[in-house]
């Protein structure tokens, strides 16, 4: 491989690297998944991927995870 070829190839990597980056500390983002699923990144090391119809009724029960969640501050964790 010739030297501009490389040297362009190396900048085109270097630029899709930053956008990699700038990407993933963005926070959360979505996308519809290969089976159309919604799939949530940034949560964690995987994504968590849910069908429409159980987001639907995990979000219809926000109210009673707060206050599960309230209930039993004393033995959750955080992840920082």
């Amino acid at each position: 491989m010739p030297d501009d070829e490389m040297k362009a190839e190396l900048e085109r990597l270097r630029r899709e690297n930053e956008a990699l980056k700038k990407g993933a500390s963005e926070g959360i983002r979505m996308k519809v998944s290969e089976k159309g699923a919604v799939s949530v990144y940034g949560m964690g090391r995987f994504p968590v991927t849910l069908y429409k119809e159980q987001w639907l009724k995990l979000l219809s029960m926000s109210d009673e995870i707060r206050a599960f969640i309230a209930e039993n501050e004393t033995q959750l964790k955080a992840k920082d």
